[in-house]
């Protein structure tokens, strides 16, 4: 057999240079140690030494075992045994995460490789072994690696996505697809195309575009999915640009949020904003800025527009003879049969109680809205069904014209109401027209308005109290105040009418302050008994932006002593948007100690953005919640939401007309703070206040 001439070489350069064991062991890259069949140490070379810690003699004739840790000192003599007959190399330390104990007591990290020899007739093992720390850490740092990309993106309850540079999908998570509602393998190597909104499938590429053009890294939008049942998902995704080292885009990281349900919260606020819950027409606040509108065009192209106030006949008997539930029916019924006959270009309003305001636009004569006004009171002349009774329900209507000179709001509600007091004293179910001459034109409540300028001084204003309770204790911490008007002539007036009549007349400064001094005088007098009650006062959005609010505050507090802790001003107003609050002002007063508060949260201009305007210590959630005839799942859901809002913001939650224990026991249970309303008490005279300090309220509901 033939030899090769480089391996015979070699051969030869050996026999001239005989290496001996020991250079051999000198030069080897790993430690080695031979141990005999006893598993006493007989040799090793100088890096197994180093690696375990030992000078030679120190090891040489010592077991093995001195060089485990205790933990595997007991598995190892029958392992050894065993291996010393089994007469093959086996490797160690890759899967087993083998430790070397040094002599100093530390351990290290190693991989072991151990190879049976006989030797003079004699078995023994050789053991080759080698550091394994710097891998172990490097293994320990994958793992911690993967864990956090486990943590952060598969077990991830945000919807996640990777996507390439053409945006089909790389890797998705379980949130995801439990968001779309598909298995995985149905979105890898796909794009979102497929399961986009077919509206919302160019705001998808434009922001792809964005991003691979590189005019932008990140980008954050709204999107709406289709689920395969064909519910609608709306998602606000969080996209950003991965790169390499040299900036070179990778792909895309998407993390995705379902606000779907908070989208349908925030559309339902809006809406309540600006429409009647009740009838759910336009409120005065989108009337009012329908009116606005309708203003702006009269002036551009010229034309007519009209005004009509609509009164519905006797009302009251309804409410009275049937009960509130039948005329919050029968006032539905006619909003929704006469909103059936208004113009498509026109605006049917609420206005208040079971009065409607109707916008009239476009008109080329003043005479065209006489035909409109006589269609509504046609329709209304076929009777309605109401709790299985026939009823009947006429309605008296106020018309004012206005054109591009006459452009004045206050004026014409002011003379749509006087038209409508003359087409009742003609015999109602009739429309009547504004004419400047006519007796009806200084007649009605326009008379109420001019006699309110003289009531403040002749003492027929009056102010009472409403306990505000702690839902939790039955305890009053304060009292709402509210004005009264007790005319000589109609009686008593409530607080909205005169709230009205004040506005008409300009004169909702000189009401306010007359409120705040005579509210902020009884404080005063609680505390003198060393009640630390607080007083609520509304103002209007208006109220509150008028020059010298500000001053006339920090005016009255001086004058009473009062501290403005004691005191919340509630910004309320149905037919100004809270915006016009002026922030600066109401910022300074805040850092005074007063405390603001929105009324009648839910309804009117009230929206989760004047959260951010007024910044309220307190939302008073309208009183239209606790009706009888409210969907009561959906006004429960509502509740919920404000509180848990609420409780995020460290606002407190106070729900007005609270009526029985029924009610009181729902709103402790979904969180909210405060109650106002009929269950706990009435307003009362100022006289009458002090009695409920000191103890908790008796509810007036024995039955519930």
């Amino acid at each position: 057999m033939s030899t090769n001439p480089e391996r015979q070489a070699f051969i030869d350069f050996l026999e001239q240079h005989p290496l001996t064991w020991d250079r051999l062991l000198q030069v080897l890259p790993d430690g080695v140690a031979f141990v005999d069949e006893g598993g006493i140490v007989r040799h090793a070379n100088p890096l197994f030494l180093a690696l375990a810690g030992y000078e030679l003699d120190e090891l040489v004739g010592r077991s093995v075992e001195v060089l485990l840790v205790e933990r595997y000192r007991d598995a190892h003599v029958g392992l050894r045994r065993s291996f010393v007959f089994a007469g093959h190399v086996r490797t160690m330390g890759r899967h087993l995460n083998l430790t070397l104990r040094r002599h100093d007591g530390s351990e290290l990290a190693v991989d072991i490789a151990l190879a049976p020899i006989v030797l003079g007739g004699q078995p023994w093992i050789i053991v080759l072994m080698r550091d394994d720390s710097a891998e172990r850490a490097t293994a320990r740092a994958r793992d911690e690696i993967e864990q956090r990309f486990r943590l952060a993106f598969e077990d991830n309850m945000a919807p996640m996505a990777f996507t390439d540079l053409d945006d089909r999908c790389l890797a998705v998570n379980d949130a995801f697809c439990e968001m779309l509602g598909v298995e995985r393998d149905e979105l890898l190597g796909r794009d979102s195309v497929a399961f986009t909104h077919p509206a919302d499938v160019g705001i998808t590429e434009s922001v792809h575009r964005q991003l691979v053009s590189g005019e932008v890294d990140r980008v954050r939008y709204v999107k709406r999915y289709v689920q395969r049942g064909g519910r609608v998902v709306v998602v606000e995704v969080a996209k950003s640009t991965a790169r390499d080292e040299q900036g070179t885009p990778l792909y895309y990281v998407s993390s995705e949020r379902d606000v779907t349900e908070e989208r349908e919260l925030t559309d339902q606020l809006a809406h309540r904003a600006l429409h009647d819950p009740l009838t759910g027409l336009a409120n005065r606040a989108l009337f009012d800025d329908r009116l606005t509108h309708a203003f702006e065009r009269v002036d551009r192209l010229g034309g007519y527009g009209a005004v009509m106030l609509i009164d519905l006949d006797d009302f009251k008997l309804i409410n009275d003879t049937r009960g509130h539930v039948a005329g919050d029916e029968l006032l539905a019924a006619t909003a929704q049969r006469m909103e059936s006959l208004t113009r498509t270009s026109d605006t049917l309003c609420r206005f208040g109680g079971d009065e409607f305001l109707y916008l009239a636009e476009g008109l080329s004569s003043p005479e065209e809205i006489e035909p409109v006004a006589a269609r509504i009171l046609d329709g209304l002349g076929t009777p309605f069904t109401i709790g299985g009774a026939v009823v009947e329900q006429r309605a008296s209507i106020g018309i004012v014209v206005f054109d591009r000179d006459r452009l004045d709001r206050t004026s014409l509600i002011r003379d749509a109401d006087a038209a409508l007091y003359e087409a009742k004293r003609s015999g109602k179910g009739r429309a009547a027209v504004f004419a400047p001459d006519a007796p009806g034109a200084t007649s009605g409540h326009v008379d109420i308005g001019s006699d309110l300028r003289h009531a403040m001084a002749r003492g027929e204003i009056a102010v009472q109290y409403q306990p505000i309770v702690d839902l939790a204790t039955l305890a009053v911490v304060g009292f709402e105040a509210l004005t009264r008007w007790r005319h000589p002539v109609h009686g008593l007036v409530s607080a909205d009418v005169v709230s009205t009549l004040a506005q008409q007349t300009g004169l909702s400064e000189e009401l306010g302050a007359f409120v705040l001094r005579e509210a902020l005088g009884e404080v005063r007098a609680w505390s003198d008994v060393g009640d630390p009650a607080y007083v609520s006062i509304n103002f209007s959005a208006r109220q509150c932006g008028a020059p010298g609010f500000e001053e006339m505050i920090e005016r009255e507090l001086a004058s009473s002593a009062v501290a403005p802790e004691r005191l919340v001003i509630e910004v309320t107003d149905g037919s100004t948007p809270l915006d016009a609050a002026p922030g600066p002002a109401m910022e300074r007063l805040a850092r005074r100690g007063i405390t603001f508060a929105i009324g009648n949260f839910g309804v009117g201009f009230s929206s989760l953005r004047h959260l951010t305007i007024v910044r309220p210590r307190t939302i008073k959630i309208d009183p239209w919640f606790m009706g009888e005839s409210r969907d009561e799942r959906a006004v429960r859901a509502l509740i919920e939401a404000v509180a848990a809002l609420g409780k995020q913001l460290a606002i407190t939650v106070l729900v007005q007309g609270v009526a029985t224990r029924a009610q009181y026991a729902r709103l402790r249970e979904l969180g909210c703070d405060l109650g106002q309303g009929p269950l706990f008490s009435p307003a009362v005279d100022a006289a009458v206040a002090p009695t409920f300090f000191g103890r908790a309220i008796t509810m007036l509901d024995p039955v519930g």
